[in-house]
């Protein structure tokens, strides 16, 4: 179903933003879980007073992550709409798009136990 023309104003491109955004969330599972995981991780920074520094860390991380998944599910989009035979010669843009999805977790992983680990560990 192709999207409605609208005009091209600020207020419609955030709209159409958010509804991507939305989009993500309602159907894609990893999203489903990473946006949760990115709460409870702003929720846990909070009652541990994070720094500034530390805060733009975290912020970053969840950004990457949810960024590198909306743009996974883009590529996926555009590819289940390709005739069968020009599948086969698109399905590697698959696998790197989610290996990237994977690269930003293990980043964010990695700066979360860093980052939480020092404050859980002076509890």
């Amino acid at each position: 179903m192709p999207y409605p023309k609208r005009p091209r104003t600020w207020w419609n491109k955030f709209r159409e933003a958010v509804t991507g955004m939305l989009y993500g969330f309602r159907h894609e599972k990893s999203f489903r879980f990473q946006v949760p995981t990115a709460t409870a991780c702003v929720l846990l920074g909070i009652y541990l007073k994070l720094e500034s520094w530390e805060w733009c860390a975290v912020t970053l991380s969840i950004g990457l992550v949810l960024t590198a998944e909306m743009v996974n599910t883009a590529i996926e989009a555009v590819f289940h709409g390709l005739e069968e035979e020009t599948r086969s010669r698109w399905n590697p843009c698959l696998d790197i798009a989610a290996g990237a999805v994977l690269v930003a977790g293990i980043a964010a992983i990695t700066i979360g136990i860093i980052i939480f680990g020092k404050h859980l560990s002076n509890l």
